[in-house]
């Protein structure tokens, strides 16, 4: 009787032990080791890209030479690009920019997602004010060449391009996993053109847009990664069944973009570098390959922190564990 009890004890408490596991597996869902490594990861590459960026364009008398001619180059556009150009940066005001933000939240709160939302909204708040500290306090252009007075001031880093990348990825971080390669889709051509116009416009240089493309990157990964260490957001495998909806065509539709417009930019710089003398044609020829440029690198961008979410969804945290006690 009493090897008897002993056992069905010994049985009853292993069966206690492994629904416990159980249940805490179902409350606590694993989390993808791998989502946080990857922005610091991206975050900490994306401030070096920025500082890179600035010192190799700002500080040295080949990149103000480079990017000076650009901007010369802007004066040969077309009347046509001009106006496009004006049409798509008047889409970034301070209205549409709240409009836009108040439709993220809007749109989480629906999915049940509101801190994830408001990460959103302060990924393009704290990339607005970074950017406008930068440009206007802590970052200078120093007078190595001659140039004309307007070309004279700061102007990097671009604050319409952060706008628009910021917006981008708010939007990729609200949308569900298996909808985001649709989002992308639609909403990349709108915040790539914008860094790309700024340059027509001879509102910004190749470089400014880049130094936003960073800027944005690294604030967006940071926020992301206080979110889950807070306890904030959550970080869960997708919550959709089944493939996203048309990733891979539009990775391989954006990547091939990337590479085109990399190649073309770069090699319109070096041949005309190569050619020596600046002149009208030369000047355009930098223009066309600043702007084709500033297009791949905000491509790039945009790829590098959708990969960063990949296969995952953020979620809740403060939801997760109300959840876990009821």
């Amino acid at each position: 009787m009493l090897d008897g009890s002993t056992e069905d004890s010994a049985d009853n408490s292993a069966e206690d032990s492994t629904d416990e596991i159980a249940i805490a597996t179902d409350v606590a869902p694993t989390r993808p080791p791998h989502t946080v490594l990857r922005w610091v990861a991206v975050g900490v590459l994306a401030i070096a890209a920025g500082i890179a960026t600035y010192v190799l364009a700002v500080r040295t008398v080949t990149g103000q030479t480079i990017e000076n001619a650009a901007l010369r180059g802007a004066d040969q556009a077309g009347r046509a690009m001009t106006v496009q150009a004006d049409s798509v940066l008047g889409t970034i005001t301070i209205t549409s920019m709240v409009i836009a933000m108040l439709a993220l939240l809007v749109f989480a709160v629906i999915r049940r997602r509101s801190w994830v939302g408001l990460a959103a909204l302060v990924i393009i708040v704290a990339g607005q004010v970074v950017t406008q500290i930068l440009k206007s306090y802590v970052l200078s252009r120093p007078e190595l060449i001659d140039a004309y007075p307007q070309y004279l001031q700061n102007s990097l880093p671009s604050g319409h391009t952060t706008a628009a990348m910021t917006i981008l990825f708010g939007v990729l971080l609200v949308t569900p996993f298996r909808l985001r390669a649709l989002v992308a889709l639609v909403v990349m051509p709108w915040a790539i053109g914008v860094g790309a116009y700024t340059i027509t416009a001879k509102w910004h240089r190749f470089s400014d847009t880049l130094a936003a493309d960073a800027v944005a990157l690294a604030i967006a990964c940071l926020v992301c990664v206080i979110g889950v260490r807070l306890g904030y957001l959550r970080i869960t495998p997708a919550d959709s069944p089944g493939r996203p909806i048309g990733q891979r065509a539009v990775v391989v539709f954006w990547s091939v973009l990337f590479v085109v417009a990399t190649a073309a930019g770069a090699g319109l710089w070096v041949v005309t570098w190569l050619a020596g003398s600046i002149d009208a044609a030369a000047e355009y020829r930098y223009f066309l390959g600043a702007l084709v440029g500033s297009a791949a690198g905000s491509i790039a961008t945009a790829l590098i922190f959708w990969w960063t979410l990949q296969r995952v969804t953020i979620g809740d945290g403060p939801v997760a564990r109300d959840d876990a006690g009821s």
